[in-house]
């Protein structure tokens, strides 16, 4: 069971998540879903929100609520679940809306309430055709514009995780030269949504573009003043998803790996036995845990919104994102030929990790963070 979870309640529901996984969405069920040119099903996510996992960042007053009352801590926990057999799901694009709604709900409590219940999906639409992230604020071309009963959006955003399955989008954009962000529903006038595929067999996205999409005032997150804080809010939670999945992940792949390693004779011996393997399989259990480890820090600063949470979610996602995919191309190795088989399951998990690596910066995005955040903390006040 996961490390992450510090106490009954937690490991209960970790225990929950993980029983319904698999019978829910196993290895087997994500292959179902890739043969039949599917994301996920929209009631397979309802019952996921009925286990309470939409709801860990929503306070009990708006609706929510937590197994342990840390509902970061428990969102970490479904993650590194999720990972064990790289689930579907839109629980990564549902949290990170929750996050920014939660921070600013007035006019948007409808909007909470279905998203707690599963009935409604929203992703993040954050980022620009052809550009990377982080993303200057002079560089996001999306613009909404003031109107006598709201705003008129024009502009496109890519990378939209579940947009098609998506029954609104929170955009961000800039307005009167100040960052904004608007909660869009997917079927309002002007807006298309063309679904993109991944190197994940199960994860899609998709481009959206807003031609003169009138939403009423409504529609804005917060003031101009808030979006600063409430973005980073958000790319924190999404980096502690990402980093937690990627944990689970990683005590998959390195379990299996243990297993074949043992399983597995040559000259009559298993290959568990031989010297330079062992040295390997140390290497990396030594790596695990430094995965493990900086990903709860960084749950547990951004849980406690630590001052040092923008460090630490950096800190996990450069170690993590960079060690996982040479983890995962060790394992490949180790298991000879039959590793890079289509029947074998590793490329499932090699898929999501490089995905994710991408995603919200890649790892040298997060060094350079890093060196920037540590120099500023040095520096005398």
């Amino acid at each position: 069971m996961t490390d992450l979870a510090t106490n009954p309640e937690q490991l209960l529901f970790a225990s929950t998540t993980r029983a319904f996984l698999e019978k829910e969405a196993s290895l087997t069920h994500v292959r179902g879903l890739h043969e039949a040119d599917s994301s996920f099903e929209s009631d397979w996510w309802q019952r996921a929100a009925e286990l309470g996992w939409a709801s860990l960042l929503v306070p009990e007053d708006l609706g929510g609520g937590s197994v342990s009352g840390d509902g970061v801590a428990d969102l970490a926990l479904v993650a590194e679940e999720i990972g064990h057999s790289v689930a579907p799901g839109p629980l990564h694009p549902v949290s990170v809306v929750l996050a920014a709604l939660v921070e600013a709900p007035a006019g948007h409590q409808d909007s909470i309430e279905a998203l707690v219940s599963g009935e409604l999906i929203a992703s993040w639409a954050l980022y620009e055709p052809g550009r990377p992230l982080p993303l200057p604020a002079a560089a996001i071309q999306t613009v909404a514009t003031r109107t006598e009963s709201g705003y008129r959006i024009d502009g496109v955003k890519d990378r939209v995780e579940a947009g098609a399955q998506s029954g609104a989008v929170l955009v961000l954009a800039t307005c009167d030269g100040a960052l904004r962000q608007f909660l869009v529903p997917t079927d309002a006038a002007g807006v298309s949504v063309t679904e993109q595929n991944s190197v994940d067999l199960v994860k899609r996205y998709a481009r959206v573009q807003f031609d003169g999409v009138l939403v009423d005032e409504s529609a804005a997150v917060g003031e101009a003043a808030q979006t600063p804080a409430i973005l980073e809010r958000q790319r924190q939670v999404a980096l502690v998803l990402q980093c937690a999945e990627i944990v689970g992940i990683l005590e998959s792949v390195l379990a299996m790996t243990n297993q074949w390693l043992f399983d597995r004779h040559s000259f009559g011996r298993p290959l568990a036995s031989y010297q330079a393997l062992k040295h390997r399989a140390a290497d990396m259990k030594m790596w695990f845990e430094a995965c493990r480890g900086t990903t709860a820090a960084a749950v547990a600063a951004v849980a406690s919104r630590s001052p040092d949470a923008p460090l630490l979610v950096s800190v996990a996602k450069s170690y993590v994102a960079e060690r996982a995919p040479v983890m995962l191309q060790d394992c490949v190795q180790l298991h000879g030929g039959i590793g890079v088989t289509w029947e074998h399951d590793l490329h499932l998990y090699l898929r999501r990790v490089s995905l994710y690596r991408a995603m919200f910066g890649s790892p040298e995005d997060h060094h350079r963070a890093v060196y920037a955040l540590s120099r500023k903390s040095d520096t005398p006040s």
